[in-house]
Order: C-alpha cells, then structure tokens, then sequence
C-alpha cells in the first residue's frame, strides 16, 4: 500500500492491484501512465479516476450506460489488442465528464470513452473518429428522458 494525494478525497491508501496502468498515457496527459478510480462517497454514479503522480489531476467518470442507454460503439481491433482483451465482458467503459455549475449543466465525452480490461488492469481512452457522439454531450436531459 501507498498513500496518495488526491484531487478530491485528500491522501488516500492505494494497493498496486488498484492501479491502472495507461501504456500511452490520456490524450492531453501522455506523461500520466497510472491511475487508480475512486468512489465518491454515498454517490455510485461518479468516480474519480485519480493520477497516482500528479495530486491535483482528477477526471470525475461515469459509466455511460447509465444516462445514454444506446451507446454503442465497435473498438478497433488496435484497441482490443493494446490492452489484450480476450472476453467483451472484461471491458469496462466510463466516460469523463465536464463538471459544470449548476450540476444539470454538466456534460460527458461520449466521443472519447476509456477502457478498462478488468482482467489486466490496463487502460486507454479510445478517440471515436466515425461517430455521432460529441465531446460535450449533456447527461442530465439523457437521464431524465426515461423518467417521464
């Protein structure tokens, strides 16, 4: 165990089976190779994917699914490769989002998804270069259309 400084939930202790490890590092951020997901406490819809080096660089996500419940895309076979995806089901996909004020004004990056492989602890955020989806797509509108 380690302790890290965080962005949002102060020091906190990090085992390296916690860590996931970025081979060529987020667009923006190539230097930042490590990161590990953090828990807003009483609040499973968001998360803090936390640098493990850099205390004041933290990408709140949320797994898109949860607001845009038709959002598909086919990773390229470059991408399934780099982080050794065997099994769909070991992918996990989380969205960054735009934290804005108010909270209903906040967006997320549908066009840039990050994926995990749960099997290896390996990480890429994958840029989308035939898509419909946008760099700022709203959520708040996405999640309340299934409420009415």
């Amino acid at each position: 165990m380690r302790t890290l400084q965080t962005k949002y939930h102060g020091p906190v202790e990090a085992a390296i089976e916690d860590v996931w490890r970025f081979e060529a590092g987020i667009p923006g951020f190539l230097d930042e190779k490590e990161f590990i997901l953090l828990a807003f406490p009483e609040n499973e819809l968001f998360h803090v994917l936390q640098s493990t080096t850099t205390p004041g660089l933290g990408f709140v996500v949320t797994n898109p699914f949860t607001f845009v419940g038709d959002y598909q895309f086919k990773l390229e076979d470059a991408t399934v490769t780099a982080l050794q995806l065997e099994k769909p089901e070991d992918a996990m996909i989380l969205v960054i989002l735009n934290v804005q004020e108010p909270f209903e004004k906040t967006t997320a990056n549908l066009q840039a998804p990050v994926v995990f492989n749960t099997a290896n602890q390996k990480a890429k955020q994958v840029i989308l270069t035939s898509s419909e989806y946008s760099t700022r797509e709203p959520i708040m509108h996405q999640s309340l259309k299934g409420s009415e």
